[in-house]
């Protein structure tokens, strides 16, 4: 979920980025391994590949060997169209529209989605989000009881995108049930949800009643419009 201005977030990351680079380098001299989780493969996308395998105990070298190289593993480049897999399957599974979907990996996609860096970036600031969907905890949470990732956990969100994509479907399918039958907003479905995964449920409630958006959920909109065509495409 987004949170705020992102200009200033980006110069935020870049600090935290060069204080994270030189703590591996002096640290660690190496990448950071990734904590092996029951979803961890592949990834996001995400995406919100899904069917989240179990984590296998082979040593690196096997691992390279037995198994393709998967977009969920949470290095390098990210592109939110890679979880196009993971985003159709969770997306099947909660009920909700895999283009909405991917769209909101696109516009959460603002950050860099580290790892190492989220985690320096919470502990400077405790209630920011977590993984690709940029979900907060409080979400996470009330999302989760009854889910297939029910016995997950919040700050696994980092080190595995297919839960991160399959945790934000769900919430989008808790969003959709609060949604009143005939919205009197001249906002269609999929606009109200989106609003509701950035601005909250008792936002995207008010402007479901007609309440106007404001400038910070106007941008959030405008940005899925203009993310909507190439998420339709990735997810095809």
């Amino acid at each position: 979920m987004s949170e705020g201005q992102q200009g200033s977030r980006w110069g935020r990351w870049l600090v935290v980025g060069v204080l994270v680079a030189a703590g591996w380098g002096i640290v660690h001299g190496g990448d950071h391994p990734t904590t092996a989780s029951s979803g961890a493969s592949p990834s996001a996308t995400p995406s919100p590949d899904g069917a989240a395998p179990s984590a296998s105990a082979s040593s690196p070298s096997e691992s390279a060997s037995t198994a393709p190289s998967k977009p969920s593993k949470p290095s390098g480049r990210y592109d939110p169209a890679d979880y196009a897999a993971p985003v159709r399957r969770y997306a099947a599974e909660a009920g909700v529209n895999p283009q909405l979907l991917m769209a909101i990996l696109y516009n959460e996609s603002y950050k860099p989605h580290d790892p190492e860096l989220e985690r320096a970036w919470q502990r400077g600031k405790p209630e920011a989000s977590f993984g690709i969907a940029n979900m907060h905890r409080a979400a996470f949470d009330d999302t989760k009881p009854g889910r297939p990732f029910a016995d997950r956990k919040w700050e696994e969100l980092p080190d595995d995108r297919d839960l991160a994509v399959q945790a934000a479907a769900w919430h989008l399918h808790d969003l959709a049930g609060q949604l009143p039958a005939r919205p009197s907003a001249p906002l269609n479905h999929d606009e109200l949800l989106a609003l509701g995964y950035n601005a909250g449920a008792g936002n995207m409630l008010a402007f479901a009643r007609g309440v106007k958006v404001g400038s910070q959920a106007q941008s959030y909109l405008d940005r899925l419009h203009d993310n909507w065509a190439k998420s339709g495409t990735a997810v095809q």
